[in-house]
């Protein structure tokens, strides 16, 4: 007894060892210079720990190239075929067309109809999106398919609220549509992803919040719980905002979420992305899961596999990347199976034996900057172009703290005059009044920026302050002074 007892203790820790730092990557294409699918596929089995790769798109190189190595795969519908699927005769042709040439050799684990459609999506897409969830599991079926699931991913911009963690709740206008999309994934053991991503939440008051480093930590005042990390408070209100509509038992996925080395701000830095990423996978691999969820390993997607040369944008669009397009490491994030690259993850947070007073600032805790869309290949609102990755966090502008906290949305100096015309669009397309920016009125100015950072303002307060409400395809820029002039007022 005693020797089987061994044996089996043995056995737990080689399959601990064999799974340690395992994670999920976005491989992402917009580049010119990286290295052909099947050296890709070759390089993450034999030199990785990377076990489970999502694409944003279905691309049939990629996912032969991937067929026998026993990684798992997410592969994307593109947003403008949504409406299309919601036919199952569409959606059959869709997987003989994508899926059946591949599979099984090809490990595909998940199908993400769309990218991040309830937040850059018409309503013509966002409707289509459950129906056509729904068709396409039946396809799945009907092509005797029944190891696939189907999903699609958000971005936080679904939120209306998340911090504290546990007043996490939905915007009232997605709540329709996600409680029929969480009842279809109740039904048919779908995850629900989404891309928490603490970049957007940095401030200076909470760079060490956001990256596991030692912190004060935020005392959830609601739930008595205690929080070290901005990762697991974004997951935590997510988790708090699906079971507020009585889907508190969902599986959750970090779809996308990561950090990039290198941009215009201090904030991308090679040991800044090493930090979130490297104490990330730590954190996320050891099963202690969240305050709300303990004893829970999500599965975690880190954005990106490579740096993306092609990525339009500021420099941070094409810095996201664990690897350069030579497939040496950029920074050493835990993933290599020799451990290779530059810096390593410092020390992260302990919970102290007695909760201290919450650091930084009252405002959301979720994504705090410019949060765009992000990777290659999705669908966009008709009148609002986006940039394919999470843009740079808003840097403040001058101006001081003077102003109780206070924060506003304008547009960003270097911002083009079609760019802004496109946010006007997009803003009186919301509800917003637009009424205060036309001739005659308080806030009607010749000038197209100024007119633009009015209503950009208008639609950042009117829809939680979050700062990544405030991206608008990176035009736009968080600022600490009060934009307003003359009779015309910026509302706070």
């Amino acid at each position: 007894m005693a020797t089987a007892k061994l044996l089996l203790s043995l056995l737990l820790l080689v399959q601990l060892a064999a799974t340690a730092y395992s994670i999920g990557v976005n491989y992402g294409t917009l580049a010119d210079n990286l290295p052909p699918p099947a050296k890709v596929a070759d390089f993450i089995k034999t030199q990785t720990n990377i076990d489970a790769v999502k694409l944003f798109d279905a691309n049939p190189d990629i996912i032969k190239a991937f067929a026998n190595t026993n990684i798992t795969l997410t592969i994307t519908v593109p947003n403008g075929e949504i409406p299309s699927l919601k036919n199952l005769q569409t959606a059959r042709r869709w997987i003989t067309d994508h899926v059946k040439p591949f599979y099984p050799a090809s490990k595909i684990k998940y199908i993400a109809l769309g990218n991040e459609v309830l937040h850059w999506g018409d309503d013509a897409l966002k409707s289509s999106l459950v129906p056509a969830m729904e068709t396409f599991h039946s396809a799945l079926a009907q092509e005797g398919i029944k190891d696939i699931k189907v999903s699609t991913p958000h971005s936080l911009g679904i939120m209306l609220s998340s911090e504290p963690p546990s007043t996490g709740r939905f915007r009232p206008e997605v709540i329709p549509i996600l409680t029929q999309m969480l009842k279809f994934c109740t039904q048919t053991k779908s995850p629900f992803m989404v891309n928490p991503y603490p970049y957007f939440g940095w401030s200076p008051e909470k760079e060490n919040y956001a990256l596991f480093r030692p912190n004060q930590g935020v005392h959830d005042t609601v739930t008595g719980k205690f929080y070290t990390n901005m990762f697991d408070g974004l997951m935590d209100a997510v988790y708090s905002a699906a079971k507020a509509i009585g889907f508190g038992d969902v599986d959750l996925i970090a779809a996308e979420t990561g950090w990039p080395s290198a941009c215009e701000f201090p904030v991308c830095s090679v040991q800044n992305a090493v930090d979130y990423n490297g104490n990330l996978i730590k954190h996320v691999q050891s099963g202690k899961g969240t305050p709300l969820m303990p004893n829970r390993k999500f599965e975690t997607y880190i954005f990106a596999l490579f740096n993306e040369n092609q990525k339009p944008g500021p420099s941070a669009e094409k810095n996201w990347g664990l690897f350069k397009p030579d497939m040496t490491p950029v920074y050493n994030a835990g993933v290599m199976r020799n451990q290779q690259g530059g810096a390593t993850p410092g020390p992260t947070m302990q919970i102290p034996t007695q909760p201290s007073t919450p650091a930084g600032p009252t405002t959301p805790a979720g994504p705090t900057t410019p949060a765009a869309p992000k990777k290659g290949k999705k669908g966009k609102p008709a009148k609002q172009p986006k940039p394919s990755k999470p843009a740079t966090p808003a840097t403040p502008t001058a101006g001081g703290n003077n102003n109780g906290g206070k924060k506003w949305c304008v547009a960003k100096p270097a911002a083009s005059n079609q760019a802004l015309q496109s946010n006007i669009d997009y803003v009186c397309g919301t509800g917003v009044d637009c009424k205060s920016i036309q001739p005659g009125s308080a806030c009607f100015d010749n000038d197209i920026r100024a007119r633009a950072s009015y209503l950009m303002n208008a639609y950042y307060q009117a829809n939680g302050r979050h700062d990544f409400n405030c991206d608008f395809s990176g035009s736009g820029q968080i600022t600490t002074t009060d934009p307003s002039r003359g009779l015309c007022k910026y509302n706070a």
